[in-house]
């Protein structure tokens, strides 16, 4: 009995699609919040903890860490928000989301903010 017990466990926490534990995000998300700011992100993106003008150009980034998907095609993990932050091109030509010229370091807080943040 305990052994079955222990298989739907199992089966049920493999199937958890749930936000990632907060200590698996890596950077410093105080400096990510300075870098969003330094890069003017929120002239497109609504974002929480930054203040400015109410903006809805890009998709708001409020909840980004339990969306399942970003860009509309990439998992939604740190590695593939730090490549979509540096290069949106290089995964959707199409995107109207420009080339900033953002660091590795940089990209990598930024996406611990955006990560951890709370609403």
């Amino acid at each position: 009995m305990s052994a079955r017990l222990l298989l739907c466990v199992l089966a049920l926490l493999a199937g958890c699609q749930g936000k990632p534990p907060s200590n698996t995000v890596q950077g410093d998300p105080e400096r990510g919040r300075i870098a969003l700011a330094q890069h003017a992100c929120r002239a497109c993106h609504m974002i929480p903890g930054l203040t400015g003008p109410e903006t809805h150009v890009g998709r708001s980034l409020a909840g980004l860490a339990e969306r399942r998907f970003v860009a509309g095609s990439l998992p939604n993990n740190q590695p593939n928000l730090v490549r979509w932050i540096r290069d949106p091109q290089s995964i959707d030509p199409q995107t109207a989301m420009p080339k900033l010229g953002v660091s590795e370091r940089d990209a990598l807080d930024m996406t611990a903010w955006l990560l951890t943040a709370k609403e």
